[in-house]
């Protein structure tokens, strides 16, 4: 029997969770007593939910279990910054395989396909808006990312405009940005309510288990995955659990589990809209440099900021380090909306990037009957819904170009045990906080 030790905790006032238009809605019921499963899926998240509708589409008389440690929504696939980025998220012009790239553009066009099939099937309100997407930089020095960033759409003929700073701030409502680039592809939306609509349609069909941490596992001809008072049997066995993976004992020194922070702001008040964003539609834009500042105004006129690194081998953040992030978010904001001083942020919130060395993701089959994914370096919602769907077709046996792909580019570099492995990524962390400069 292996024992979990760490367990998912909620870092903060998570603001997509408590801002969604689904909150309240109850999903799924905790694990009690002895429950059996065909299927058991661990991980109510992108990846998660997307291979048990793919499953239960293959096997539709198999009954498929999802077990999920909070409530659905309120884990990784709830925390990030609420962009499906449809181009290749590591663009990077003196490390460019064309193929490879326009691979992962189908891909990930894939996955906003079938989430916005999942949206309309399942009339989940979750703000999405086909918005675009801008990568930026306010540094001199950073204006080199967008350089290589325009080499590499221009080799894949990927549409984009590059923007100057007059035409960018009427864009934007902000002066902050000496550059951009836009691409047209990109959705946004609220990453909680998607997921929680998409879990709400799927719970008539599967069973979902919430406010479920698993604590043991026993692996064998039947796997019994162990709750407070519950016990789920199942002969297969999918973990969709991104950086816990490790805790569960068959994956090791393969991941780094990367914090990082947002802040989001009630909707600002009519007169400020009326001042200030009048002819601004949402949008949402990331830095050109890797630890600069991701910011987004949303549909329901609200604004985002994400930025801070930590490297946190104990899987979740303390209120000392959401203190410090509150406080550069405030700078952040501030830098970029001076007219804003008297908004404040409503939730300030930590999540993890399950980050790989070479960032490849984990999709394996692991035993005859164990299968596993993680590693989705950053851009879980779209990666995990193609991972997710691809992982069901392999194990009913479906062979496809697009599984073939997967399959050769999900081979991960090693990580060096702690306490190397914390040595190593803060001191790198660091480095790249430090030459963000002002894109922080």
């Amino acid at each position: 029997m292996k024992s979990i030790k760490q367990l998912p905790k909620i870092d903060g006032d998570l603001g997509w969770y408590l801002s969604s238009p689904n909150y309240g809605i109850k999903i799924g019921k905790a694990l009690k007593g002895i429950q059996y499963a065909d299927i058991a899926i661990i991980g109510a998240g992108y990846t998660g939910l997307s291979t048990a509708h793919r499953l239960k589409e293959l096997y539709p008389n198999k009954t498929i279990a999802v077990i999920e440690a909070l409530e659905v929504g309120q884990g990784t696939s709830g925390r990030n910054a609420g962009f499906i980025i449809d181009l290749p998220h590591n663009l990077d012009a003196n490390d460019n395989n064309i193929e490879d790239d326009l691979q992962l553009y189908h891909l990930n066009n894939f996955s906003i396909n079938r989430l916005n099939t999942f949206r309309q099937q399942f009339n989940i309100d979750c703000l999405w808006h086909h918005a675009g997407k801008y990568m930026v930089a306010n540094e001199t020095s950073n204006l080199r990312g967008l350089d290589a960033f325009e080499v590499v759409l221009k080799k894949c003929k990927f549409d984009f405009e590059r923007i100057k700073r007059k035409e960018l701030s009427q864009r934007l409502g902000t002066e902050f940005y000496q550059e951009g680039i836009y691409t047209p592809g990109n959705i946004l939306m609220n990453p909680s309510a998607l997921i929680r609509g998409i879990g709400i349609g799927l719970q008539n069909e599967i069973n979902i288990y919430s406010n479920s941490p698993v604590i043991n596992i026993e692996y064998g001809d039947e796997h019994q995955i162990h709750t407070i008072g519950g016990t789920l049997k199942a002969k297969t066995l999918v973990q969709t659990i991104n950086s816990f993976t490790e805790e569960f004992g068959l994956l090791k020194n393969k991941l780094a589990p990367v914090f990082t922070y947002g802040s989001l702001t009630n909707p600002l008040p009519q007169h400020h809209i009326d001042k200030y964003f009048r002819d601004v539609k949402p949008w949402g834009l990331t830095s050109a440099h890797p630890a600069g500042t991701t910011v987004r105004y949303t549909s329901d006129n609200r604004i985002l900021v994400r930025n801070i690194i930590d490297f946190n081998a104990s899987l979740h953040s303390t209120e000392q380090q959401r203190d410090f992030a509150w406080k550069q978010h405030r700078k952040s904001f501030i830098a970029r909306f001076p007219f804003l001083q008297d908004i404040d942020f409503q939730y300030t919130w930590g999540g993890m990037l399950c980050m790989t060395l070479n960032h490849n993701s984990i999709f394996e089959k692991v035993s005859d009957n164990i299968y596993m994914v993680c590693g989705c370096n950053g851009v879980g919602v779209a990666k995990g819904t193609y991972l997710g769907y691809y992982m069901a077709e392999m194990i009913y046996g479906n062979n496809s170009k697009e599984l073939e792909f997967i399959q050769k580019t999900s081979h991960v570099s090693w990580v060096p045990p702690e306490p190397f492995r914390s040595f190593g990524a803060k001191y790198k962390i660091n480095k790249e906080q430090l030459t963000a400069g002002n894109d922080i």
